[in-house]
């Protein structure tokens, strides 16, 4: 239970702890220094802000009181105090303000003892955090791979790709039999639809980047347009847009194209939906404070969700989307999704995907200043 601040002397708590910890407000995790019986010291900026509650009102108060189940926390930080060993790791639900969040959070907590007092530091990560930092990695990984694979393939395609249709073309030429020149008009027409296909593959990493001031609503709106004209019935597109989020440094016209090649494929998944009258599709923006994006942390960042309520994405492609020429749909050049992930990317920004059948939502994160 938290208890009044008046009861809590700031100086005999400073008193209790090393110096320097006043850099721990830089850590993107959250952490707290505890005596051995898990009174609180100090807690770190991260910390205030996950939990809700100011860093003065948890001051000498309990942290076991602050996770659902504190039992084996509570054994390992008596054990690490005790120095039976120097570190170790548990899992635990964290609880957060009841009026600022509805839900706990499931974190792993670093315990380690600090020569000092017997005191112990406390580091909780996000489990979530954790995993989404892996798969931002992955895909950075995978992005790059993916750069490198369509330049050289795009290279090695436009080459004969040339060659192919200017032997057509001059073969044409000779031909006096209109049913034969048919078929080098075939061959003329499939060699420009795969030139378009190489210049859409190279078009991001050709294009410099334009960039001005982008007021990330607008770009929604432009979207929400394009998308209602090609969908004028028996779609709903929501806004649900924070205000305050500010403008930004980017490329405008590449954020069109991503919100827009996102927003369209979730429109084209959402056909059945639209006969019946009931789709819909949701623009969502917030800010969040002190994200990781591309192993660097940032103060504030834009999010974008982009959510329908198709049928999902198919579970066998799942993990594939940003591939190139992966596509769920027949017809689909598997272009879309890629060119979207190269222009966030462009911005510093990620681009991550949750789907399940009824509910497919793509967030879009971009470094705000």
């Amino acid at each position: 239970m938290v208890r009044g601040v008046s009861n809590v002397d700031p100086a005999e708590v400073q008193r209790l702890l090393p110096a320097g910890l006043d850099t721990f407000d830089h850590l993107a995790t959250m952490v707290m220094v505890v005596e051995p019986d898990g009174q609180c010291l100090f807690v770190n900026a991260a910390f205030e802000e996950v939990l809700g509650l100011s860093r003065r009102s948890v001051l000498r108060e309990s942290i076991f009181d602050w996770f659902t189940d504190p039992a084996l926390l509570r054994d390992v930080v008596s054990a690490v105090s005790r120095n039976d060993y120097a570190t170790s790791r548990v899992e635990a639900e964290l609880k957060r303000h009841p009026h600022v969040f509805s839900e706990s959070l499931h974190v792993q907590a670093i315990v380690t003892r600090l020569e000092h007092g017997g005191l112990v530091i406390i580091e909780l990560v996000e489990v979530e955090q954790k995993t989404r930092q892996e798969r931002e990695e992955r895909a950075l990984d995978q992005a790059q791979a993916n750069k490198e694979l369509i330049r050289n393939l795009a290279h090695e395609i436009k080459n004969p790709l040339g060659g192919i249709r200017g032997a057509a073309q001059l073969l044409q030429m000779e031909l006096e039999s209109k049913s034969l020149t048919e078929y080098t008009q075939v061959i003329i027409h499939e060699a420009d639809r795969l030139q378009l296909l190489v210049d859409r593959l190279l078009a991001p990493h050709r294009r410099p980047h334009m960039v001005g001031d982008v007021n990330i609503h607008e770009v929604c709106e432009r979207v929400r347009s394009l998308i209602l004209a090609e969908f004028p019935k028996g779609l709903k597109v929501v806004r649900d847009y924070d205000i305050s989020v500010p403008e930004f440094r980017g490329d405008r016209e590449q954020l069109i194209q991503a919100v827009l090649n996102i927003a369209h494929n979730a429109a084209q998944a959402l056909v059945d939906r639209i006969q019946d009258g009931d789709a819909v599709l949701i623009f969502k923006t917030r800010v969040a404070r002190r994200v990781t994006i591309n192993r660097e942390l940032h103060r504030l960042a834009l999010v974008l969700h982009i959510e329908d309520n198709g049928p999902g994405i198919p579970e066998s492609i799942r993990d594939r989307i940003f591939y190139p020429l992966v596509s769920g749909r027949e017809g689909g050049s598997g272009l879309g999704l890629t060119l979207a992930q190269t222009f966030v990317q462009q911005h510093h920004g990620t681009i991550e995907c949750e789907s399940q059948p009824g509910q497919t939502v793509f967030k879009i994160l971009i470094p705000l200043p």
